[in-house]
């Protein structure tokens, strides 16, 4: 029997979309693309599509444990990220399910709101979010407007942008990238990483008249991915940067809408 070629797992906690373009269904296609093997945690149900969110069901705490802990007994993710976790109540079944011992590590996407501008984290969970789950992640992956948040004063150009970095970094502990894609007037998607040593600006001509849905999940999951392949996390932030911009120059037509394209390397 020919030897069977080994892949690393990934895990993805985060919500459904049922129109396909983020969430849980985007990580896994970005897994996929990237050769590893993804598993879930489903934190809640969405019914969506790329023009708005119709309703959301959160799952139940316990479900989510569950979830997290069938996946660790035999499938354990070599990294993990966090995407929509809607509740108080799910993020507190996260931490509790967290390893103490030997953890892998922990891209947090700080999801609050979805590009359609749907609420999708509860006010009470946002202090749960900042004092019981950042603490626990080795990035964290706001966008202009989280990253705003956390900080609780306005963003308005790159410059802010390098010192929102270092200043989350200085809050939280861990590495941060601070996605600059919604600056106004930008001609660029520019993006900073800092991880209290390095600090890397990265970024892209914009891509007009693509839809940026599921931009925030594709590129938080492309960097859990590459951390499962073994890459170290400057490289995994890198390639990931990489990965996102051909997923959005390389959109595809669904319907009325354009849709990232993760398998963009096969084309």
């Amino acid at each position: 029997m020919p030897k069977r070629e080994r892949i690393p797992v990934a895990l993805t906690i985060a919500g459904s979309d049922s129109g396909g373009g983020a969430g849980i269904q985007a990580d896994l296609k970005t897994f996929a693309a990237l050769g590893v093997h993804g598993t879930s945690a489903i934190t809640c149900l969405t019914a969506q599509n790329p023009r708005e969110v119709g309703a959301v069901q959160a799952a139940s705490p316990a479900l989510v444990s569950a979830q997290i802990e069938a996946v660790f007994s035999e499938l354990r993710p070599a990294a993990v990220k966090t995407g929509m976790l809607y509740s108080r109540s799910v993020i507190a079944a996260i931490v509790a399910a967290w390893p103490k011992r030997n953890p892998p590590p922990l891209v947090v996407d700080p999801v609050l709101i979805a590009t359609s501008g749907a609420r999708l984290l509860r006010p009470d969970a946002e202090r749960s979010l900042i004092r019981d789950l950042i603490p626990l992640a080795t990035v964290i992956t706001p966008n202009l407007d989280e990253a705003a948040f956390l900080l609780g004063r306005p963003l308005h150009d790159l410059d802010d942008l390098r010192r929102a970095a270092l200043d989350l970094h200085l809050r939280f502990g861990c590495a941060v990238l601070a996605k600059g894609g919604h600056l106004a007037k930008s001609t660029s998607a520019a993006d900073v990483f800092f991880d209290g040593h390095t600090e890397l600006v990265m970024s892209a001509p914009f891509v007009r008249g693509v839809s940026t849905h599921g931009t925030g999940c594709t590129y938080s999951a492309a960097i859990a991915g590459y951390l499962a392949l073994g890459l170290d996390l400057l490289a995994a932030v890198e390639l990931a940067k990489q990965h996102i911009t051909q997923a959005i120059a390389q959109s595809v037509q669904i319907g009325k809408h354009t849709a990232l394209n993760p398998f963009w390397m096969e084309a």
